[in-house]
């Protein structure tokens, strides 16, 4: 019995629900093209069965409208996949010159470029409000594709740059912690 939805994982921690709505013989680490908006993208199929269904009750997940699996990913998307995600360290480097240049308060942390590179998510920390609308402006004209902002917080930029904890392992967060709760000064 083929299992009715997946968790998909996509660049570093971002995970998705998605409907097998074809019946694939899907199992941990096909890689496979789901349903975006707009277009497409490619990931790698992180979990399967009923666990799918235990994750999903657990993050509070609902199934109204969920996205599709398309199909098993062709060679062609995985093609383009590797293309834009090999262009995603030297737009980094753009994007924070960019950003730099308009004298922002803010510092992009990472980029991650959709499957079908229609659209670049960019990720970044600010202490404050930032207002990016003529970033947003300069960023379009620069990299020609469809732009998303998304402020992450400082436990989130650790897990996404990695490094060596005080006790000489590999970063909590950037390996098996998944739920950032707050720290206040009462801990």
């Amino acid at each position: 019995k083929q299992c009715e939805y997946v968790e998909v994982r996509f660049k570093n921690d971002r995970k998705g629900f998605y409907h097998n709505t074809n019946q694939l013989p899907l199992h941990v680490g096909s890689i496979v093209t789901v349903e975006s908006s707009p277009g497409h993208d490619t990931g790698v199929v992180s979990l399967t069965g009923e666990l799918v269904k235990i994750q999903m009750k657990k993050k509070n997940h609902h199934e109204e409208q969920p996205l599709k699996v398309y199909r098993i990913a062709t060679p062609k998307d995985i093609e383009t996949w590797q293309e834009v995600r090999k262009k995603e360290d030297s737009v980094k480097i753009e994007a924070r010159k960019i950003a730099s240049g308009l004298n922002l308060e803010m510092k992009i942390t990472d980029i991650e470029y959709q499957g079908d590179g229609t659209k670049v998510t960019f990720y970044y920390t600010a202490e404050g409000r930032v207002d990016f609308r003529q970033l947003i402006k300069e960023y379009a004209l620069a990299f020609r594709t469809k732009i998303d902002m998304k402020q992450i917080g400082y436990r989130q930029e650790s897990a996404k740059v990695g490094g060596i904890g005080s006790c000489g392992r590999e970063l909590c967060c950037s390996t098996w912690l998944t739920d950032f709760r707050s720290v206040n000064t009462n801990a």
